[in-house]
């Protein structure tokens, strides 16, 4: 790869895997990529766990591979990082050696103390602070459960010999051990950041157990930070020029500073989300710092457990893989066949922990393209429950943009139009999170401004709508009655809200 033009260097650190990708800082042209997979582990039922040294190892593998055909890296003039959000990670500050597991954000082990927070009554105080639901899936209580564990007395926490971070805030301490940073948006995601003053608050500190010391300094998301070392071939000292969590860097690769953008994420789990709105009249959704890039911008999001993950469920069931799966199947319609994948609860519009996963509607003749059908339909409906929320707090939404690798199967993307009578956006790029990163690198680094992403093609393959308004009432009621049933005792308030 010869040439003269800066590069920008995104990494894009993901829950099954971590993507760089090599960007021209003269045109935003991808010029390379690298991957590298990351495992997890389920130890329990409803727990998820991962390593934070495998992760650390599979963003310097991803690097290797993106950067193997430069001829100079020294021509990387900065790195843009995106990673997945609520996961949280407790290690030793001297060492920097993780002191237990990564506590992954699809982890469940929190819901019973979620339960006992709720009936005191603290729900009110943590959505008023921090913008979102009492919910395991958010990083307070896996916070909580880590010190527990690891440090009960809070005594190295308190003393600051341990470090509590999201995978941001992990990664940017492989760079320089002394420095315990997090970017905005991801402290926006722990629920213990006040997102109206993007400071830790000390109510919901002293509520969830979490000492200042043991926290992370907050800073936008141009830093300061760390500059990166140990990322071979790269050389040490090429600066860290923006950090965002994962969806929040999707939104920003779809021009999402825009009025009346709103993106779909379709990745293990799916992000909904839009700037501006707020939460008065939006239970469903959650409120928090989309980036920091001169000014804070808020953004609304309804974050759904289980998309990508219920096809990869389903292939590993199977003893196939997703796209075997997916091939098999075909067009076969799902025959009434219901699939809810509340495999630990659900998350928006519904925030019901207690919700159980359901597959109905099966007969003698059910095979596995009807199962499969549903699975892709949960998709599609989920996704569009959230999307009607985010239309009640931004306004009407007309066009869907969607990203993400699920976004490859043209089916899924012709039933989301169907489903939800909106035209949906499939953009060209696939890896749009990494994109995103590399976009507010080159913001902040002085390589391109707003005007000039504004100006840059985006492309992007657009599906209509194609089934009729009264078919999809009908649809769309019978997967709400599947809602229902999987919420045993669970109040129908948000089923209402949602049209079911």
């Amino acid at each position: 790869m010869a040439d003269t033009d800066p590069l920008v260097l995104a990494v894009d650190q993901g829950t099954s895997s971590t993507k760089a990708l090599l960007v021209s800082g003269r045109d935003g042209r991808v010029v390379a990529r690298g991957v590298a997979p990351l495992g997890e582990s389920q130890p329990r039922p409803g727990w998820v766990e991962q390593s934070a040294e495998e992760l650390w190892q599979s963003v310097r593998a991803a690097v290797r591979a993106c950067l193997a055909g430069l001829d100079d890296p020294g021509r990387v003039a900065g790195i843009g990082l995106s990673t997945q959000r609520e996961s949280m990670v407790l290690w030793e500050r001297a060492t920097g050696r993780p002191v237990g597991p990564l506590v992954s954000w699809q982890d469940q082990r929190t819901a019973g103390q979620c339960r006992e927070l709720a009936a005191t009554g603290a729900g009110e105080l943590v959505r008023a602070r921090s913008g979102m639901p009492l919910d395991p899936m958010f990083s307070a209580l896996k916070a909580r459960w880590l010190l527990d564990e690891y440090d009960p007395g809070r005594t190295r926490g308190r003393a600051g010999e341990l470090c509590l971070g999201t995978v941001d805030s992990w990664l940017l301490s492989r760079f320089a051990p002394d420095d315990h940073v997090v970017e905005v948006g991801n402290a926006s995601r722990t629920q213990l950041l006040n997102v109206a003053t993007q400071t830790w608050d000390p109510d919901l500190l002293d509520l969830f157990g979490v000492p200042a010391g043991v926290l992370p300094q907050v800073a936008a998301s141009s830093g300061p930070f760390p500059a990166a070392r140990g990322l071979d071939p790269l050389p040490d000292g090429v600066p860290v020029l923006a950090v965002l969590g994962d969806s929040h860097a999707a939104m920003f690769a779809h021009g999402g500073w825009r009025p009346g953008v709103v993106k779909a994420t379709y990745g293990t789990g799916s992000s909904v989300m839009a700037i501006g709105g707020g939460t008065g009249d939006s239970p469903g959704l959650c409120r928090s710092v989309a980036w920091d890039l001169g000014r804070p911008m808020l953004a609304v999001e309804g974050n759904i457990r289980a998309t990508g993950r219920t096809l990869s469920w389903l292939a590993d069931l199977f003893g196939v893989t997703p796209e075997a799966l997916l091939a098999e199947a075909g067009d076969t319609p799902p025959d009434g066949v219901h699939f809810v994948p509340a495999f630990g609860g659900l998350g928006a519009p519904w925030w019901e922990p207690d919700a159980v996963a359901l597959l109905s509607g099966l007969t003698l003749g059910t095979r596995r393209g009807q199962i499969v059908a549903a699975a892709l339909e949960s998709v599609a409906f989920q996704v569009e429950d959230v999307v009607a929320e985010v239309e009640r707090a931004t306004g009407e939404v007309r066009v869907l943009m969607a990203d993400g690798g699920l976004t490859r199967n043209d089916r899924l993307m012709r039933l989301q139009a169907g489903l939800s009578g909106r035209t949906v956006a499939r953009s060209g790029e696939h890896d749009l999170s990494a994109l995103g990163a590399a976009d507010a690198a080159g913001v902040a680094g002085g390589l391109w401004t707003f005007d000039d992403l504004e100006a840059r093609p985006r492309p992007a393959e657009e599906f209509a709508p194609s089934i009729g308004a009264e078919e999809r009432r009908a649809r769309r009621a019978a997967w709400h009655e599947a809602i229902r049933r999987s919420r045993p005792g669970a109040s129908t308030k948000a089923y209402e809200r949602s049209g079911g």
